[in-house]
């Protein structure tokens, strides 16, 4: 019996705001998506049928920390990821070349791929885009990444043309390697192109049409959200989105704002993650209609309804937002499971609202509204939350 294969069906558009569907060996996805962030095989503090239970319908692994532990092999032996982390549904998963260039002094990049140390023992690796491919063979997700090489926010153009051009040549060998091994596109597994460019326009062009002359299964917008400014984030996604195929999905990588999600949206983009619903829910920062605000604050001492009275969440049906500050005042790990559990469920509720708009052609409409309401976080509160997140990282 020949193994199911990836499918995208794009089912309405709205101006360039996209519903469709995924179809993959593990069942199918509604777009657009959010996919919450499982690193190392789990979303931190929630199980399967909890990250399930708020919506989410695909996660996200990393495969360069599933690389390092528990292996490869290990994970393989057990049955592939979905056995191991016991998750029904579509995985997809990182190469890992984001966190392994993240290394800093502690690698070297050359053109047949990069040369790290582990961050947990030291012990030194080579990634190739050969390996990073068979890396996620072995992992067996629905979706695998291919091997890019990404740069920091603020490098010359030199220096990011460079990397480009790097990443176009890596694609070609994760793509090769893909079509040829038995546990690749022969079984079933997708493998997604990844445009880089940095925030060069020119070099944006020429790596949207670069990388979608390859004919991957869908394609994603790298090297954005690593610090440049919103508008640039929304411009340089719109610019990449014009430039590639209609017929398969597209994925903005690690975005994942209520702001971001609806623009993200508004310029084309079925897939979205992040990690930072959960990331800033574990300190207390919490997603409402109006904004994020934080649970731990004085005024939510006596409020005995919920944080968010519009919230269909497990924790919004059930606790009340004085309980969620005492659990967090407390440092009790129950008050970061509670508001993992409702961010998340803003998030996908979100993208449940969107994509009905967008069906019933009526996405501007819920664009304007929503935004008119939501306030992001400013700048000195995403730095703020930032800063509390690091010193926590030890634990």
């Amino acid at each position: 019996m020949a193994a199911p294969r990836f499918k995208f069906q794009l089912q309405r558009t709205d101006g360039a705001a996209r519903a469709g569907e995924l179809e993959t060996p593990h069942g199918k996805a509604l777009t657009p998506c959010f996919m919450p962030v499982a690193t190392q095989a789990t979303v931190k503090g929630l199980t399967p049928e909890e990250v399930s239970g708020v919506g989410a319908q695909v996660v996200l692994s990393n495969a360069y920390h599933l690389y390092l532990r528990p292996g490869v092999e290990t994970v393989a032996k057990l049955g592939g990821l979905h056995r191991f982390m016991g998750w029904e549904g579509p995985i997809l998963t990182d190469s890992g070349g984001f966190q392994a260039f993240s290394m800093g002094p502690l690698r070297k990049v050359t053109d047949e791929g990069i040369r790290f140390r582990s961050h947990i023992d030291g012990s030194e690796h080579h990634f190739t885009p050969e390996l990073a491919t068979a890396n996620q063979e072995g992992l067996a997700p629905d979706i695998a990444m291919c091997f890019d090489q990404c740069i920091a926010y603020g490098a010359s153009e030199k220096e990011v043309r460079q990397a480009m051009e790097r990443t176009h040549r890596w694609a070609q060998s994760c793509f090769d390697a893909h079509q040829s091994s038995p546990t690749g596109a022969a079984a079933g597994q997708a493998l997604f192109g990844i445009v880089q460019g940095g925030t060069f326009p020119d070099l944006r062009d020429e790596s949207a049409r670069a990388i979608s002359a390859i004919p991957f299964h869908g394609y994603a917008v790298g090297g954005l959200a690593v610090g440049e400014n919103k508008e640039d984030l929304y411009r340089f996604t719109g610019q990449v989105t014009d430039l590639l195929p209609q017929d398969k999905p597209r994925y903005l990588m690690g975005v994942g704002s209520p702001e971001d999600l609806v623009e993200g949206v508004a310029r084309g983009i079925d897939m979205f993650d992040c990690a930072l619903p959960t990331r800033v829910a574990r300190n207390g920062s919490m997603f409402t209609p109006e904004g994020r605000v934080d649970v731990t604050k004085a005024r939510y001492a006596e409020q005995q309804g919920p944080l968010d009275e519009t919230c269909d969440c497990y924790t919004c049906r059930n606790y009340s937002a004085a309980y969620l500050r005492h659990l967090f005042r407390a440092k009790e790990l129950l008050g970061l499971r509670l508001a993992s559990i409702h961010n998340l469920r803003f998030v996908l509720a979100l993208m449940e609202r969107i994509r009905t708009s967008i069906l019933e052609d009526r996405f501007d409409a819920f664009r304007r509204e929503f935004l008119a309401v939501y306030q992001p976080a400013d700048e000195a509160a995403r730095q703020a939350q930032k800063e509390r997140w690091l010193e926590t990282r030890g634990g």
